[in-house]
């Protein structure tokens, strides 16, 4: 488990590898806004999922140096991000669905976003 730190509204870039299959979840901060991605090695196109994690616009303490980190599941097909140790988005590939704080945007159409509740993290305390 690796993490970056970053400044909120400062471009940073943070891919973290499924340990065991071809997905990645990857953080992006525009300088604008804050999402993460669920992508896929194998695939031309990439990207199967964007949630908004943040607008920098409205972020509280949003110049100080934050810590973005991805942790997985053990069997590589769920990630989710923790910014400052808060968790902000889960991506769930093996079922095809995501789910976030922000609940933006609407997920693509062969994907589904679920609401956020924090019994989603459970599955990662369990590790």
């Amino acid at each position: 488990m690796m993490s970056h730190k970053f400044f909120p509204g400062k471009q940073a870039w943070y891919a973290s590898d499924s340990p065991i299959t071809q997905f990645s979840a990857v953080f992006e901060d525009d300088g604008d806004t804050g999402y993460l991605y669920g992508y896929d090695r194998t695939n031309e196109a990439g990207i199967l999922d964007a949630m908004q994690i943040y607008n920098v616009s409205s972020l509280a303490g949003g110049d100080r140096e934050s810590v973005a980190e991805i942790i997985w599941t053990p069997d590589g097909l769920k990630a989710a991000l923790l910014i400052n140790d808060f968790a902000h988005a889960i991506v769930n590939f093996a079922d095809r669905s995501s789910s976030c704080r922000t609940g933006f945007p609407s997920a693509p159409h062969d994907w589904n976003r679920g609401a956020w509740a924090e019994t989603l993290m459970d599955i990662f305390r369990r590790r």
